[in-house]
This record gives C-alpha cells, structure tokens and sequence, in this order.
C-alpha cells in the first residue's frame, strides 16, 4: 500500500521506528488495563468490562496521551492512570454505541459485541462502570508528584469531552442526522468535532497538563488533536467504504445502509484522502515548537492517514 510505504519512509527518515513504539507502548497500556480491573464478586460485571476493555485494539488513544506528557517533560507513570482512562472511556463509547437502539453492531475489534456476549442489560451497565472508574482511577491513582490541580483539570476536561458537550452531543446530532440528504459540512464537522475529535482533544491535552504544560502549548496540542481527529474520522469513512469486514474487526457497510452524510459522500474519496493528509501535515505543524520531543506525535499523525483498519 502506497500510503503504508510513505509511512515508512517518514519514519525511517526521522529515525523513529514508529512500529517498534507501537508495539512497546500498547505492551505497557495492555498490562496496565489488565491490572486496572481485576474480576470480583459480582463476577459478571468485572467480566463484560474486561472483555470490551482487553479486546485489543490499536491503544491509540492511551499512547497519544503518554507520548504528549513524555514530549511536555513528563514521564510514562504521571500519564497512565489517565491514558487508562481515556481507554475506558472510550471502551464505554464503543459497548454503547453497538448497542441496537444505537448503531446496532454484532461485532467490534473481531469478535462479537459485548451485549450479543452478556446481553443489553450488562452491557449498558458496563459501559457506565467503565466510565465511572475511569474518573476515581485518575484521582486515586495519579502519582502524588502531579500537582493535584493539574489532575481536577484532567477530571473536568474528560468530562467536558465526554458529555453533551463533547462525544454524547456528537453521538446525539449523528443520530439525528441519518436518513437525511441535506446534511451540511458545517452539520457533519460539528458531529465528528464531537464524536470524534473530542475525546482525541482530551488525551493530547490531558497528557501535556499532567506534565505542567503551558497554556500556550495547551493551545498548540489542541490545535494538533483537532485536526488528528477529524482526519481519523475522515479515514474511518472511507474505509468503511473501502475495507472488509475482516480488515475492521467490525461490519464494514453500515455508513451506506444507515443513509449517513459522510466525507466521502460529500467530497469523494480521492479528495477526501486529500483533506485528511492536510489537516495532518496542519497538525504537525503545530508541533515544530516541541523540537525531536515530538517525533512520537508526528509519527503517530501520519499513522492515522496510513492504517487500514
């Protein structure tokens, strides 16, 4: 694939063996989130969070937010109760949104959904006890050397991109959204801002405050993630169109059946691919301050552009 040979040329050009990261910092967000949850009484619950939460998946969100404290000064062990929780969250977002009064998905990452497993009553309840102990895990567990107002920032921002605000309000104008012709751009970029881009926004900005980042670099990892974030989703639309069931890990189609607007429908594919590389190379631009510290994050923006699946 062209776009996975450009991506190894940048990396190997920049001398950051972006696979060789990738592999060590999901092997360490992995044993973290399994140590996270560990099964008690009452079994079932502990057993459908864990088996949404350790499914796999490309931990591209908990890397993000380690990789931006780690750029900030930072180190791995201030960042992963956070990066863990953002995982949660997320996780919580994926159990719901397979849901059958939501986009009503039988598989996710490979296997089956998490209600087809333990039905729609334990799912949502899943759901909400991974985002529940996704809070009191970044304020139980943050180490003591953090400052414990940059964790309330933390706290408050994972909120705000969590609620009506953020990814619930996006969830709620998508859903409002299907089977209509006439959805505009600014509609669609308001849902995917949202949906998408917000919790992204979250686990960059997150990761820089944990390691005292200013608020002129807050600014600066914001801008990047935004852009990181409507270029994921712009990928994820045409690859629902352009990928298998296999390649997805979960039911490729289901953007055409649903009657959604997306990119593709909007623009084409070509010029959406066009579209996500610029908010890519917009992103890293951000990022020229931070120097060779950022050289994870770079990597990690192109990746985005590059993955098929």
């Amino acid at each position: 694939m062209v776009a996975a040979d450009n991506l190894q040329k940048m990396s190997e050009g920049a001398k950051f063996n972006l696979t060789a990261y990738l592999k060590e910092r999901q092997k360490l967000c992995e044993a973290a989130l399994d140590e996270s949850i560990p099964v008690i009484y009452p079994e079932k619950i502990y057993e459908s969070m864990r088996y949404s939460l350790l499914a796999g998946g490309k931990r591209l969100r908990p890397i993000l937010c380690l990789a931006t404290c780690e750029m900030m000064g930072g180190t791995i062990e201030m960042a992963m109760p956070t990066a863990c929780a953002v995982e949660m969250i997320h996780t919580m977002s994926l159990i719901h949104d397979d849901l059958p009064a939501m986009d009503n998905d039988d598989y996710r990452r490979g296997r089956l959904t998490n209600h087809k497993v333990y039905g729609d009553d334990i799912a949502i309840l899943a759901g909400d006890g991974l985002l529940a102990y996704a809070f009191e895990l970044v304020a139980t567990s943050t180490p003591e050397n953090v400052a414990r107002e940059r964790v309330l920032q933390v706290i408050a921002r994972l909120g705000r991109a969590l609620g009506a605000a953020g990814l619930v309000g996006g969830q709620v104008v998508d859903l409002e959204s299907e089977g209509k012709s006439d959805i505009s751009l600014e509609t669609l970029n308001f849902i995917h801002n949202h949906k998408t881009a917000a919790l992204l926004e979250a686990c960059v900005v997150c990761g820089g405050i944990i390691a005292g980042a200013s608020p002129e670099d807050v600014q600066r990892l914001s801008r990047y993630a935004q852009n990181i974030g409507l270029a994921f989703q712009i990928i994820d639309d045409i690859l629902d169109i352009t990928a298998t069931q296999e390649q997805l890990g979960k039911t490729a189609g289901k953007d055409l059946v649903a009657q959604k607007v997306t990119y593709p429908s909007l623009w084409g594919i070509e010029q959406s691919r066009v579209k996500a590389q610029q908010l890519i190379e917009a992103a890293c631009a951000e990022l020229e301050p931070f120097g060779e510290g950022a050289e994870p994050l770079k990597a990690l923006a192109h990746f985005i552009t590059s993955r098929n699946h």
